[in-house]
């Protein structure tokens, strides 16, 4: 008797099989049907088809298959490399400088009283809605060797002026501090919501062990964020090497090579070069490396704290 119910129980336990799971579920499937066709349609089979261009001389008016051909073009070409580099040097100072920023405003914001959280909140987002083209226009006229706001205030100061956007020592450098005086307003927002779900026994408790102000928040604070650093950091990175609209207004590479990044790379193969089956092996290259990057990251902040 004993063995047959052991039998049944197994047998309840034994996972459905999974056309018998999809089908109990069939109502939440039909309404998320939509979002994933949507996903399907303009994410999914634009990147396989991108990745099957990839494997072809891919022109308007003929098509041929390469196989790896592009790809060794890629990796053969002196200019990728120079953009993989003006890429990565823009990536490995805007990432750390954006998330420091927006730490620390947070941390500032967050003691303050509802009322002023808010104002602060809406303050640092606004900036982030206006258009990528505007922003990049602005900066140009700011940049500008003859009337640009920073040559007039070097020169009020007694200062020659600098070819901010001419020269290729100042023009990378010139497009990273565009980025970091750009509140990071989205990185602010979720601190601030993440510092609100830590439970303030923590505090409380830390607060009775002697911790001061600044101790609670190296250990206290920051260990908790761990899962939002994570989210910024991929976000951040991903954003970073796919920089393209500043580039594109303010610069257009230049001057000579200095500020040429991977996705601009990308576009002037594709739309000026009219070369598709190179850009799109380009575009997998890229697609690899934000991939191997995103990987590192998740492997080095991963963590499984919960707020409870």
């Amino acid at each position: 008797m004993s063995g047959v119910k052991m039998a049944a129980a197994g047998a309840a336990r034994r996972p459905r099989p999974l056309w018998q799971e999809i089908w109990r579920q069939r109502s939440a499937y039909v309404f998320i049907a939509p979002k994933y066709a949507l996903f399907v349609v303009f994410v999914a089979a634009p990147v396989i088809w991108a990745f099957l261009i990839s494997l072809q001389e891919f022109r308007i008016f003929e098509t041929v298959w390469v196989g790896l051909d592009n790809f060794r073009r890629v990796f053969g070409s002196d200019l990728f490399w120079v953009a993989l580099q003006n890429t990565l040097h823009y990536t490995s100072v805007t990432v750390p400088a954006n998330i420091l920023i927006a730490l620390v405003l947070a941390s500032l914001i967050f003691p303050l009283k509802s009322g002023a959280q808010t104002f602060f909140r809406a303050a640092y987002y606004l900036p982030t809605v206006a258009a990528a083209v505007v922003v990049a226009m602005i900066w140009r006229w700011i940049y500008n060797y003859s009337y640009g706001l920073f040559n007039f205030v070097l020169e009020s100061a007694g200062l020659p002026r600098i070819n901010w956007l001419g020269s290729s020592a100042y023009a990378m450098w010139s497009i990273i501090l565009m980025n970091i005086l750009i509140p990071p307003g989205t990185g602010v927002l979720l601190y601030l919501a993440a510092m609100g779900s830590i439970p303030q026994t923590l505090y409380e408790a830390a607060t009775l062990d002697g911790a001061g102000g600044y101790a609670r928040w190296r250990y206290v604070t920051l260990p908790l964020l761990k899962p939002t650093t994570l989210y910024l950091v991929v976000l951040s990175t991903i954003g970073s090497f796919q920089v393209f609209t500043p580039v594109l207004i303010m610069t257009q590479g230049g001057p000579g090579y200095a500020t040429t990044t991977l996705v601009h790379l990308i576009f002037n193969t594709a739309f000026l070069d009219f070369n598709f089956g190179l850009a799109a092996a380009l575009s997998v290259v890229l697609f690899a490396l934000i991939m191997v990057f995103a990987v590192f990251q998740f492997r080095w902040l991963a963590s499984d704290i919960e707020y409870s």
